[in-house]
């Protein structure tokens, strides 16, 4: 027998086989390893992984021995020893390649998810690093609401599906809406204990049996989601303060099941997306920041105006946007009149909406003026100009008299108000478009049309009328029927109803805009309860105001307000007498009270003094402010206007309220 030399223990497996002998058996091919982390897998590993990674449990199964081969049993003891020997190397060395090719995988996977810069680019990540290199499906659950910032984060958990992947397509599906229900672990449950533990477990843990069929709810069709077992992995997505949500990594029937180190890769991916999406926070705080803004600057209610009513509405931009700067006002304005104010920043941003609170508040500032509606919006212009902001906004000023009933528009790119005329029909004002505000240079126009009694006006934003699937024109005619069909169903319409028919225009899966809605219906103001004259400065103005005044409150049925009226529009011209330069005007106003409005033409607006003793005047106002319910002064463009209110009796309001 010929004497067989054994392997040397230290060969080097790299050395090249020695060339086969006649009558040799054919030598043993060391076992190949796969190309990709997982068997089944493609050649490349997507986000760039490199050639050769390999997990543990993921070698090839070695080639069967050649056909035909001789059977000599003292080679065949040989080879046999041989073949341990060489077994017990590759295995030794096996075991430091694949803690090798583990740490170079999870290099590549912390590399690929810290590229995302948003909590979508971040998800994306995962799903190109572990399908299909390590699972065939990834479902990623969050909580909701979303636990973010130092705060407990809201209790019971609630998880809901945000996107997952399946397939070797690797395509990124976002959960529609309705697609799958929430998922509400027992609080102080087994699963809710795992994840707040911050433990990777398989899915044939028995505690968690009930809620494993809800998280794979979306691959149903899978074979193997009936009973996963250890082909499905669960890790916690926990972030540096709250836990976030569940990564759930499914394996099909193909290939093997996952391996106890496995959980450590799934916990190391987990650990890198938590990460990623917890660093996505503070967009949303500002996102959220911007919204808390904006909703703190739009008027907590509306005012109650005699003459006319007013509703509105607001809606956020969708989930995908930031808050932006969209606003609305109602300013009541002297003679009952009120200022209707809609306005849009462009842009979402806090920038936007810091930008909307400064420019509302000019809009506040310039309507007490009463200045005309194009030359608020060209102060606005000039104010925006000085703010040195590169955004810009569009704005629709409007004033609505209801004892005029007209109504005053001036237009800054704005969208056009739509008006419901008493009869049902709906018409979209033309009122010529200026530029928006922040061009400069660009002068406004006011135009006044009728505002019969009984109407409605509407104004907006354009993020009720505009969408990805349709233009601004298409969605002004589809709010002008759309007002057209509920007066058709209900005449007159009342203001919240016709709110709320409006707002079914929008697209939920379209919109990405905020929408403002401010409606106002024209209620007017009856001839017979309006009193007004022009005086001249004269000594003897305040006895014909006196005069007038009674014959107005006998016709009124107000006798028994007279004294006290008297005495407080006698002190109010003698006031205005002592400063004006022009005709004074007087006019008195019955509603629920009895308001009464002197004006001149000197800016210079009275203030309440205490007299001393030997003083001749300055008690006027102090009697005004003693007797009236209350009382005040507007300024305006041409001077000032000083009123003050009265509360008229029950039953004189009554039989006011008849003979109207």
């Amino acid at each position: 027998m010929r004497q067989v030399r054994e392997p040397h223990p230290r060969a080097d497996t790299n050395t090249a086989p020695p060339a086969q002998q006649p009558g040799e058996a054919a030598p043993r091919t060391p076992p190949s390893r796969p190309s990709s982390p997982g068997s089944g897998c493609s050649d490349e590993v997507p986000g760039g992984a490199p050639e050769g990674l390999m997990l543990p449990g993921r070698g090839a199964a070695r080639p069967a021995p050649a056909a035909g081969a001789p059977a000599e049993r003292g080679r065949d003891e040989v080879e046999h020893g041989r073949g341990e020997a060489q077994g017990g190397r590759d295995e030794a060395e096996r075991v430091p390649e694949a803690q090798s090719d583990r740490l170079r995988f999870l290099d590549l996977a912390a590399r690929r998810i810290a590229q995302g810069v948003d909590l979508d680019e971040t998800l994306r990540g995962l799903y190109e690093v572990a399908v299909p290199a390590f699972a065939d499906a990834v479902l990623v659950h969050l909580r909701e609401p979303p636990a973010a910032g130092e705060g407990q984060p809201a209790e019971p958990l609630v998880l809901r599906l945000h996107s997952f992947v399946q397939g070797p397509e690797g395509v990124v599906t976002a959960a529609p809406a309705g697609a799958a229900g929430p998922v509400r672990p027992t609080v102080g449950g087994p699963f809710a204990e795992l994840l707040t533990g911050r433990q990777s477990v398989f899915g044939d843990v028995p505690e968690i049996e009930s809620v494993v069929t809800e998280l794979l709810e979306p691959v149903a069709g899978m074979p193997t989601t009936a009973a996963p077992g250890r082909r499905l992995i669960i890790a916690p997505l926990y972030g540096r303060r709250h836990l976030l949500g569940t990564v759930a990594l499914l394996r099909a029937a193909g290939r093997p099941a996952f391996a106890a180190d496995d959980l450590l890769v799934a916990a190391q991916l987990a650990t890198h997306t938590a990460l990623g999406v917890d660093a996505s926070v503070p967009s949303g705080h500002e996102a959220s920041a911007a919204d808390a803004l904006q909703l703190r600057m739009l008027p907590s209610s509306l005012p109650e105006t005699t003459g006319v009513r007013l509703a509105s509405r607001y809606l956020p931009a969708a989930e995908s946007s930031q808050g932006g700067g969209d606003w609305y006002d109602a300013i009541p304005l002297p003679g009952n009149r009120v200022a209707l104010v809609v306005g849009d920043v462009m842009g979402h941003s806090m920038t936007s909406a810091a930008m909307m609170g400064q420019l509302r508040t000019a809009v506040q500032t310039l309507a007490r003026l009463d200045l005309p509606p194009e030359e608020v919006l060209y102060h606005l212009d000039e104010q925006a100009q000085r703010l040195g902001s590169e955004h810009m906004a569009t704005c629709l000023y409007a004033i609505y008299d209801p004892i005029s009933q007209r109504l005053l528009v001036a237009d800054a790119g704005h969208p056009p108000p739509v008006l419901l005329h008493p009869d049902g029909s709906g018409e979209v004002l033309q009122v010529p478009p200026g530029a928006p505000i922040g061009v400069g240079g660009v002068p406004f126009e006011t135009w006044e049309l009728p505002a019969p009694t009984g109407g409605t006006l509407l104004l907006y934003t354009d993020g009720l009328v505009e969408s990805r699937n349709r233009d601004v024109w298409t969605g002004m005619e589809l709010l002008r029927g759309r007002l057209e069909a509920v007066a058709a169903r209900v005449a007159p319409p009342p203001l919240d109803m016709l709110c709320d028919a409006v707002l079914t225009l929008l697209d939920p899966d379209a919109r990405d805009d905020d929408v403002v809605l401010l409606a106002a219906r024209f209620d007017g103001f009856a001839p017979l309860n309006v009193a007004y004259w022009f005086l001249s400065p004269q000594p003897q103005t305040a006895g014909r105001a006196r005069q007038l005044t009674r014959r107005a409150l006998h016709r009124w049925g107000l006798g028994s307000m007279l004294d006290a009226t008297e005495l407080m529009v006698s002190e109010v011209v003698t006031n205005a007498v002592r400063y004006a330069s022009r005709p004074i005007a007087l006019r008195l106003l019955r509603t629920d009270v009895l308001r009464c409005e002197v004006g001149d033409d000197s800016p210079q607006v009275p203030r309440m003094r205490r007299a001393q003793a030997g003083d001749e005047g300055g008690r006027g106002l102090f009697l005004v402010d003693q007797l009236a319910l209350r009382w005040g002064a507007t300024m305006l463009s041409t001077g000032k206007v000083v009123w003050f209110e009265q509360q008229i009796p029950e039953e004189y309001r009554q039989q006011g309220a008849d003979a109207a």
